[in-house]
């Protein structure tokens, strides 16, 4: 699937990135990988990773999605596209709105534009659990890049390039996530901050994050929202995993953030097909591309499998989940 092709990761100096691309270079033979990212240190400190063979399929671009003719530079004949830059952090986005709209729109439209003029085969934006039911901008802004990447196959019409997303939730020991913090609060003996004793959070590992990645790519013919299906786990039991006697210490929950993340919403459930490792969103409206005969024939199925219209896929009401047992095996190998 990626062998001799041509990939860019847009963001490609976070934690996704570093494990896509490390991933990629173990059980692929690329053509070149393009990190596409605006940090020149982040891009020195990442180079230092990779062997010097490694670095000889490496291509490091300096630039920002805003830039929409930096973008189309950068994606000179690409073959695939993975799109992981945004404004990330919910407290960021809340003070900076006009920023987090250029990056996590305008840069969507930026990457959109830009396949289309490079004749790119394929884009993968990933989401999150945010942009379900949002109650705060940067899941308000997920949801608007989520729809312009799904749409822009009706503009595609009969163009090669494909585009789908993938949505997950909050990945473990990622940059900016809880578990690092919690881990240093420990090791300073502080007590632990929750905001809700009933919270409960998707677990997904970075490794199982780019798995999926690279499910959906095989995957897409271009207008689907892939949602991963993954175990939950109480806030509370991550606490005890870390500390067997934690001390904790309610601070309430901060704007804009859910006591459980949400995936598929009842909205989205009448569209919703249950597929082995994934749920799969399918288009709201007609598209020239996505057809139920084209997905089915495409993935070699024998039909697709709807879920009930009042399904919902939450952190909360999840089948599997991880056991404070279970979060400690996962915590010593991340």
């Amino acid at each position: 699937m990626l062998n001799n092709k041509t990939i860019l990761i847009t963001g490609g100096t976070g934690s996704f990135g570093k494990e896509f691309i490390k991933q990629t270079l173990k059980n692929y033979k690329p053509k070149k990988i393009i990190i596409f990212s605006r940090d020149e240190l982040k891009q020195y400190e990442l180079k230092k990773t990779f062997s010097e063979k490694q670095l000889k399929l490496l291509r490091f671009f300096i630039g920002d999605v805003r830039d929409k003719e930096r973008v189309s530079q950068a994606l000179n004949k690409v073959d695939i596209v993975i799109h992981a830059a945004a404004l990330k952090q919910v407290d960021t986005a809340e003070y900076n709105p006009l920023e987090t709209i250029k990056t996590n729109i305008g840069g969507a439209e930026n990457i959109i534009l830009s396949s289309f003029e490079n004749k790119v085969k394929k884009v993968l934006a990933l989401s999150t659990d945010k942009a379900s039911s949002p109650i705060n901008l940067y899941g308000a802004t997920k949801l608007a890049s989520d729809k312009l990447f799904i749409n822009a196959n009706n503009i595609a019409g009969d163009a090669r390039t494909s585009f789908s997303v993938l949505r997950y939730g909050n990945v473990m020991s990622s940059r900016g996530s809880v578990i690092p913090h919690f881990q240093k609060l420990n090791s300073e003996k502080k007590p632990f901050p929750i905001t809700d004793k009933l919270m409960t959070r998707f677990s997904l590992t970075l490794e199982e994050s780019v798995k999926f990645s690279l499910l959906a790519l095989n995957k897409m013919i271009g207008g689907e929202i892939f949602v991963p299906k993954v175990s939950s786990y109480k806030i509370l039991d991550l606490v005890k995993a870390i500390n067997s006697k934690p001390r904790i210490k309610i601070i309430g929950r901060r704007p804009g953030e859910k006591l459980h993340e949400e995936l598929i919403s009842n909205i989205d459930a009448p569209y919703t097909i249950d597929l082995n490792e994934f749920y799969v969103i399918t288009p709201y409206q007609n598209m020239t591309r996505w057809k139920k005969e084209n997905f089915i024939k495409y993935n070699k199925l024998k039909k697709l499998n709807f879920c009930k219209k009042d399904f919902i896929y939450t952190s909360n009401n999840n089948k599997s989940f991880l056991s404070v047992n279970s979060l400690k095996k996962i915590l010593l190998n991340l």
